[in-house]
Order: structure tokens, then sequence, then C-alpha cells
């Protein structure tokens, strides 16, 4: 990456992403202390540790409209305010219900940053690095889900309180992200179709592009213009010209999601304790997870642009439906031994093929007057599943032997690797502009 400036902005944009996954993944360490103190039952705790996806799901669901109407970059920097908010609330809850609240709130940011984040930096991003720079919003919640269940095992031992200083910790790296924001320019293709503004977003296509020459920068702008040309589907969403990406958005964050990945990330210490392991062990283990996603991860953000999005997701359907096919028969078998393995694996094939791919996949698909709705599809589908699975996966769990779970998502993972041959386009190294042609978009 020879532009340091163009780096520096993608990476501040993809720390929204370390805050997502600090955020989601925080609460594993402290949900069964949470459970006890407040003698909450299993339907509560579920509502009680799903609340912040909740708020994931409105934030998915709404943050099209300020990532559209506001900017890229004012977008952005709520959601650092939003994270802020969330940790020092939830530390001090008093009660369940205030505790809800403030989760519901670090969920709103999530929720948003799914949508503003990956958007950003796809319309910075040139088409060669914008699958690695696009990619680093991933690695970044992987590296927050690391650092979260690192964090979890370090100040488990503290004391009684040592649950609200897990939760409180964020306000710290989430206070840096809001400040670091500020720097950051509007996108320019942004301030092009929405914001009016043609010679400002050349300008800072010039600041991307350095080597690229007035006439090149002009003709870019206006390939940007013509992309949003057509007036009579300038504000319409759900038609028919737009079927395909919207049902590619639709399907990547819909598999993503039922291949189990939420639960077994939320509810990492009791799997773990399943098997037998104690509760210290159990919270190593999940450091192990940590690891496992950052490692991967990388190994997929430096293969996605080489081998390209849809052989990523081949690779991942095989390592999925391996490493959850060997859990299944693991615990129908009682061969507990080889379960820390399976997930280990299941992590890796998650990171390498979903993880690195979805929200890169999602920010290419659509058209540039619709990208803030079709990010906010995608994202609002991936987490309408993801807090459905965390509220009824403490039920399943009392409800059916764990080797039937991860044979259902065993299955689902069947189903997508059939998607991903006869439905999945490849996008790697397409310039946005381009991609309407090849998805068939008038």
């Amino acid at each position: 990456m020879h532009n340091k400036k163009l780096f520096f902005w993608a990476l501040t944009s993809a720390l929204a992403g370390f805050l997502f996954g600090f955020d989601t993944v925080v609460i594993s360490g402290a949900e069964q202390t949470i459970q006890t103190l407040w003698g909450l039952d299993s339907t509560l705790h579920g509502l009680a540790i799903s609340m912040a996806l909740w708020g994931t799901v409105l934030g998915s669901l709404v943050g099209g409209w300020p990532t559209e109407k506001l900017g890229r970059k004012k977008t952005l920097l709520s959601i650092g305010i939003l994270y802020f908010v969330s940790a020092v609330g939830s530390a001090y809850a008093p009660e369940v219900y205030s505790f809800m609240i403030a989760r519901f709130i670090g969920g709103l940011g999530v929720g948003i940053s799914t949508v503003a984040a990956p958007l950003y930096i796809s319309e910075i991003a040139p088409p060669k690095d914008r699958g690695k720079l696009a990619g680093m919003f991933q690695f970044n919640i992987v590296f927050g889900i690391l650092i979260a269940f690192l964090s979890n095992a370090l100040l488990a031992g503290i004391g009684e309180n040592a649950w609200r200083w897990m939760l409180g910790v964020e306000a710290f790296p989430a206070l840096i992200y809001t400040l670091l924001c500020f720097g950051l320019p509007e996108s320019p293709r942004w301030l092009i179709t929405h914001g009016n503004d043609r010679r400002g977003g050349i300008a800072i296509f010039r600041r991307i592009n350095p080597d690229s020459t007035d006439a090149e920068l002009n003709a870019l702008a206006d390939e940007v213009a013509a992309s949003v040309s057509h007036t009579d589907h300038a504000e319409k969403f759900f038609t028919r010209r737009l079927l395909k990406p919207i049902s590619l958005a639709f399907f990547i964050a819909f598999f993503n999601q039922l291949s189990g990945i939420n639960a077994i990330l939320y509810f990492a210490p009791r799997i773990f304790a399943m098997t037998g392991l104690e509760e210290s062990a159990a919270l190593l283990q999940s450091v192990g997870i940590g690891i496992t996603n950052l490692i991967f991860t990388f190994v997929g953000l430096w293969l996605i642009d080489r081998l390209g999005r849809r052989t990523l997701l081949f690779i991942g359907s095989f390592g999925y439906i391996g490493s959850l096919g060997l859990c299944a028969w693991a615990f129908s078998t009682e061969n507990f031994a080889i379960v820390p393995a399976c997930i280990f694996a299941f992590i890796a094939a998650h990171a390498i093929g979903q993880g690195a791919v979805i929200w890169v996949f999602i920010s290419e698909i659509f058209p540039n007057r619709n990208r803030a709705a079709g990010q906010s599809l995608g994202s609002f589908t991936h987490w309408t599943f993801a807090a459905l699975l965390t509220l009824f996966f403490p039920k399943m769990v009392e409800a059916f032997p764990p080797s039937a779970i991860f044979g259902f998502f065993c299955f689902m993972m069947v189903l997508q690797l059939l998607w991903v041959k006869f439905f999945v386009h490849e996008t790697k190294g397409i310039p946005l502009e381009e991609m309407q042609k090849k998805l068939g978009i008038e």
C-alpha cells in the first residue's frame, strides 16, 4: 500500500469494527455472572444477552439513512459516541433493565457501523486494493473479539465487580476512535452523487490517486455521476432491477449466521464447559478462539484480492461442513477431547470464508445510488438472524442435545455451498461503476 493517507483513512474507519467485535463478544465473560447476580430465568437471561443484538438490528435497519443523508463521515463519528455511552452505562447498570438499555445503545452503534464503515472504505479504495482495505473492517472485528476474550480472562479474578470492568473498559477505545474520525475526509462518491460537490469529490479522488491526471480524475467523476443519472430509479430500492444484488446480500448474511458463528462466539465458555472443562480453562479456550479468528482472518484478507470472493466462500463452506460435522459426531459419541480442535477449525473456516468476504461483498454489489440501502439490507438481515440465534440458543441447549444443534448448522452450510456454486458472482478487481453491468443491472 503506497498511499499512506488512504491506508490511515481506511484503518480509522475500520476501527469501528474493532469496537463492534469488542462490544458484541465482551458479554461472553459476564453473562453467567449477570444471570446469577440478578437471578434471571433462561428467557430473561436470553433477552438481556441478546439486547445488544436487537439494537444492532435497529441500527442496521436505519443506518442507511444517516449514511445517505448526512454523509459517511458524520455517521462514522456518531458511532463512537454510541459505543462510549453504552460502555459506561453497562458498567454502572444497577439492575437488568438499565443494563439492557445500555447494551441496546451499543447495539445501535454496531448496526450502523456495519452499514457505514465497509461502504465508506469501498468508496475510497482503488479496485485492486478494495478487498483488503474493506476487509480491514472484518480484521478489526476479530481483533476486537480477541481483545475482548483476553480482557475478560485478565479481569476475571479481580473481584465481584469484574464483570463491570469487562464491559466498561470499552469506553477508552471508543473515545480514541471518535477523536480519529475528525481527521477523515468525506467519501468522494457521496460528495458527487449526494452532496452536489463535484469539485470536492475530485479533490479527494486526487488525494487517493495522486498519480492520476486531471483528465482521468474528471473521467472518474463523470462515471460516478453517470451511475446515478437514471432519475426514474434514483430513490427506488425494492425493484426487479435490483433483485439480483438484493438476493445476494440477503443470502450471504442469512448463511453467515446460520453457520452458528454468533452462538459459538457468545457462548464459547459455556460450550467448552459442556465438554467438562473448568471455568478458567473454558475462558482460556475462548482466548484461543480469538487468536485463531485473528490469524485466519489475516490469511483471508491476504487471499481476497488474489483468489477472489467466490473462491474464499467455497473454501469456507467446505471447512464449515467438515468442522461442524465432526463437532456433531464428537458430542453424539462423547469424544469430547476433539471438540476444542473442531471449534478452532470452524473459526478458521469462518475467518477465511464468510468472515473475510461478507462486508466486502455487500459493499460492492449495489449501484452508487442504492449502496447505503443495500448495505443496510445485508446488515439488517445479518443482525436479525444473529439476534434470533442468540435469543434462542440458551433454550436450544436445554431442549436439544449439542449433536443435533451442530448437525443443523452443518446442514445449513451444505445449502450455502450449493448457493455459492450456482448463484454467487465474482467481484474481484471490478470498478464499482462497472459492477452494475456485471450483475445485469440496467
